[in-house]
């Protein structure tokens, strides 16, 4: 099940097997130097943006490269979930546009309208 749909000791157990992968797959494979062009947060999971972004590229990772994935899997992939994902988080106006290497920069929350438009 997808993160965002979890809470409490499920999503935390969720997490964990996220930052594994992430700690010890896609960074030391596809992690790559920290710019101010192409920045990184070493607190990555401080950031809900990017939790969902890396979940859903390793719920993706699992299908594409896992046992009884076809051997297009791995290209697939790297095509069609890898770049976008890592350009996205590491783009100039990305969840880590604040941060720097060993400062995270806690993102302020997007404004919202307290009235609900649609309450009776």
């Amino acid at each position: 099940m997808f993160i965002l749909y979890l809470d409490g000791a499920e999503y935390a157990r969720q997490l964990r097997r996220l930052t594994l992968w992430v700690h010890h797959v896609l960074l030391p494979v596809y992690g790559s130097e920290v710019t101010s062009s192409t920045p990184w947060c070493t607190r990555w999971w401080a950031h809900p943006e990017a939790i969902a972004r890396l979940h859903g590229l390793w719920l993706a990772w699992g299908d594409l490269t896992g046992p009884g994935s076809d051997a297009l899997g791995p290209a697939t992939w790297h095509r069609d979930h890898l770049t976008s994902v890592m350009n996205t988080l590491r783009s100039t106006d990305g969840p880590f546009a604040g941060c720097k290497p060993g400062n995270h920069r806690k993102s302020d929350p997007f404004p919202i309208a307290e009235e609900d438009p649609f309450a009776p």
